[in-house]
């Protein structure tokens, strides 16, 4: 089973710290089965200004921006040492228990399964909400460059304390998250972290010691 999935956001790959992400990421997965699932990052960017320029249809919004988590899936698998790239659950379980990372390219899976509205109210957060329960990891991490939702929500995610709490209903309003990723959790038991990922050593102490700086979703 794979125990944990972390969503490495896109916005990382603007920040400095991403390749020592990568390396903690190529570590972790010696001591645990984790799955990584890559956000869009500047692909999808090129993809929202196309669909602002021309008014792409929803169909073809949809598959361009996940076809995006895929190329940064590539640089992902490129940066963590020992990893490799899986287009399915099955491929990303014997990656994991080999003690390698599997890197999910998600394009071919989902459009196999197509099980998500085609619209920008999915991003890759519900993307990786979707592939944790489809692989059933109790544990979803995601990994932004903000400190949770702390920073919107006027909660204090205090250093060495416990971890903002919020509600699926303080969810649905973050702008940080997409809309639909709510809509997924609510039938779900995961275990939802969210994270800053410019500060690498915060996923190590979350897996290692089970909290960390950072905002969790009250169940």
């Amino acid at each position: 089973m794979i125990e944990v999935v972390v969503k490495v956001g896109g916005s990382l790959s603007r920040g400095a710290n991403l390749r020592a992400l990568c390396l903690l990421l190529a570590e972790l997965g010696c001591e645990r089965r984790l799955l990584a699932v890559p956000g869009g990052g500047p692909f999808a960017d090129t993809v929202r200004d196309c669909d602002g320029r021309y008014g792409l249809s929803d169909d073809a919004s949809h598959w361009m921006a996940i076809l995006a988590m895929d190329q940064f899936g590539y640089l992902l698998s490129d940066l963590i040492p020992r990893s490799e790239p899986a287009r399915d659950a099955q491929a990303a379980r014997k990656i994991a228990l080999s003690g390698r990372v599997p890197v999910l390219m998600p394009f071919d899976l989902l459009r196999r399964t197509d099980p998500l509205p085609h619209n920008w109210m999915v991003t890759s957060d519900s993307i990786s909400a979707w592939v944790a329960e489809l692989v059933r990891a109790p544990k979803l991490v995601l990994l932004k460059s903000v400190d949770g939702l702390s920073d919107c929500l006027g909660r204090d995610a205090r250093d060495g304390g416990l971890p903002g709490l919020v509600t699926l209903r303080q969810l649905a309003r973050w702008e940080g998250v997409d809309p639909y990723l709510a809509t997924i959790l609510a039938g779900s038991g995961l275990d939802l972290w969210i994270i800053n990922g410019n500060t690498p050593d915060l996923l190590k102490e979350l897996l290692g010691q089970g909290t960390t700086r950072g905002t969790r979703l009250q169940r």
